[in-house]
């Protein structure tokens, strides 16, 4: 029998590989690897990780929006991908992980590339004019519906949205899966992926890996 777990979005046996064959070269990034994972504290897999890289590499953006920044793992993954002068400005709500974010960002000497701000996302972004050509949205998943129109209000034309945790270990996809005291951020998930695809200004796609990935561009 194959081995699954009903957590997963994809074969366990298939992420074991894909991780075993994805060796984050940085050794900063490692370093917040290994501390996330001893102190729980969830970041980026691996996988969505060098998804990140590779877009950020690919566009070589100038200005980059970040929704949830945690201890600055995966703004400081995408840094390593900006033009020359590029800026980063990542939203974080929780007092202690702004605190180990900008602690890290210092660290890695990125300190005049990425602002951290502290703030509530979903209301901090409505007051913003700026045009981003990356935004990384990886916030509280019950109100990523409420900030989509935000989001593509601020990403240029040809600008790239990354939206995480879309499915949810598999619960956004298949109901069985539901644990009752997650209803509402798998009701808001499905509402925000309808929303997503069916706008007329993105194009859209759903990429089952990590916890589920969006990819979308501004048309």
């Amino acid at each position: 029998m194959i081995e699954y777990e009903k957590d997963a979005i994809v074969h366990p046996y298939v992420t074991r590989y894909i991780r075993g064959e994805l060796f984050e070269r940085d050794e900063f990034l490692r370093s917040l690897e290994s501390y996330a994972e001893e102190n729980n504290i969830p970041i980026v897999p691996r996988e969505t990780a060098s998804l990140l890289s590779v877009l950020s590499h690919m566009m070589k953006p100038v200005n980059v929006l970040e929704i949830g920044c945690a201890i600055g793992y995966s703004s400081i993954l995408i840094s390593r991908g900006l033009s020359l002068g590029g800026q980063i400005t990542t939203v974080e709500y929780s007092p202690e992980m702004a605190a180990a974010a900008r602690e890290n960002i210092k660290r890695a000497g990125l300190s005049d590339t990425i602002a951290v701000v502290e703030a509530d996302a979903k209301d901090y972004i409505k007051e913003l004019n700026g045009v981003y050509d990356f935004i990384f949205l990886d916030g509280p998943k019950a109100h990523y519906v409420y900030m989509l129109d935000d989001c593509v209000r601020l990403l240029r034309k040809g600008g790239i949205l990354v939206s995480d945790n879309v499915l949810y270990k598999g619960m956004t996809a298949d109901d069985r899966l539901v644990i009752r005291r997650k209803i509402t951020i798998v009701r808001r998930l499905r509402k925000f992926i309808s929303a997503l695809v069916k706008r007329e200004d993105l194009k859209t796609s759903i990429i089952p890996i990590g916890d589920g990935v969006t990819v979308s561009v501004k048309l």
